[in-house]
């Protein structure tokens, strides 16, 4: 809180134009808050994000000159994706794709071809828990050309969210095809200045094989492939630098290892694969987890398993798990 004060009293101390000290200090701000997204529970970082959004918008109501707006507007753009993507994890899509809208506005302010690519990526994620494939392929369509100007990891993004889209959509040729071009975007990286933010801003090589896990789970006779997969971006996790680590989407990937195994049979695996995804605390069951874990449960109610006591008591679990989500860890008055 005291530092949040200090901010804001050095902002209104530079004037109305945006210092060198105000732009640094904001820019550290979000780098910390993009690399702790990924690993901290969101209630430690709300607060924190609504403050900074707040103080990038009065400050963008100011006059800067043209490089510092530029500056601005691709730091407001960035705030209000991780704030699009709070509201997506606490289960409101209409809110997280307004936010999703204004990050698209500063993105184009700023004519940052990378914060252009990411938040279609963006976009397309949100629809695509939502429950709306055919919105999140347009998102990801309406992203390829600026994905095609750029060489930070926002384009491999963008391609590994159109394939588990296609898959969901039951089109195996075209969610093939979007993972071969993730895979020759992966080929032509050039880290932008999206990427050297780090965590939420950039797209690692663990994240890209969770995404191909969580493509092929929903491709039928695909499931080993998935199991495999899901297997290759947990152990690409535990080797990598901990800025990357993630434990939404390693939760996926362990959602999909589950959900695979359901499939083809292997109960105990199954069960096994969950464990770690159901003893994550309260403030961490966020709404793509809990997605991913309803799925396993979907699977579960087949005539084939009602009879089986692990099925049962999985079940029991899953429902009891998805009915305290994460927002509920959230202080009252956010």
């Amino acid at each position: 809180m005291a530092a949040r004060r200090a901010l804001r009293f050095a902002v209104t101390a530079e004037g109305s134009n945006i210092g060198p000290e105000t732009l640094d200090q904001l820019r550290a701000e979000v780098v910390r808050l993009a690399l702790a997204y990924p690993q901290q529970p969101l209630t430690a970082l709300l607060g924190d994000l609504i403050d900074l959004q707040d103080v990038a918008f009065r400050l963008l109501e100011g006059r800067q000159r043209p490089v510092e707006a530029a500056e601005m507007y691709l730091l407001a753009g960035v705030i209000s994706g991780m704030l699009a993507k709070a509201s997506h994890d606490l289960g409101d899509p209409h809110s997280a794709m307004t936010q999703a809208r204004t990050s698209w506005v500063c993105a184009d302010n700023a004519g940052h071809d990378g914060l252009r690519a990411w938040t279609r990526g963006l976009q397309s994620m949100i629809a695509y828990w939502a429950g709306w494939p055919h919105e999140a392929i347009r998102y990801a369509e309406l992203g390829a050309d600026v994905a095609a100007r750029t060489r930070g990891t926002a384009a491999v993004w963008l391609s590994a969210q159109e394939a588990r889209v296609w898959a969901v959509l039951g089109n195996t040729d075209d969610a093939q095809a979007a993972i071969q071009r993730a895979s020759d975007a992966r080929d032509r990286v050039e880290p932008d200045d999206l990427d050297a933010l780090g965590g939420i801003m950039t797209f690692p090589r663990p994240r890209q094989l969770y995404y191909a896990a969580d493509t092929h789970v929903w491709l039928p006779g695909q499931e080993q492939e998935a199991d495999r997969m899901a297997a290759e971006a947990l152990a690409a996790y535990g080797e990598a630098n901990p800025q990357e680590r993630s434990f939404s989407d390693e939760a996926g990937a362990r959602a999909d290892q589950a959900l695979a195994r359901t499939v083809m049979g292997d109960l105990d695996g199954a069960a096994e694969a969950l464990r770690p995804v159901l003893d994550l605390p309260i403030d961490q069951r966020i709404g793509g987890i809990v997605a991913s874990v309803m799925r396993v449960h979907a699977a579960l109610r087949t005539r084939t398993y009602q009879s089986a006591p692990v099925a049962r008591r999985l079940q029991q679990e899953i429902e009891a798990y998805g009915q305290v989500p994460a927002r509920a860890a959230l202080p009252r008055g956010r």
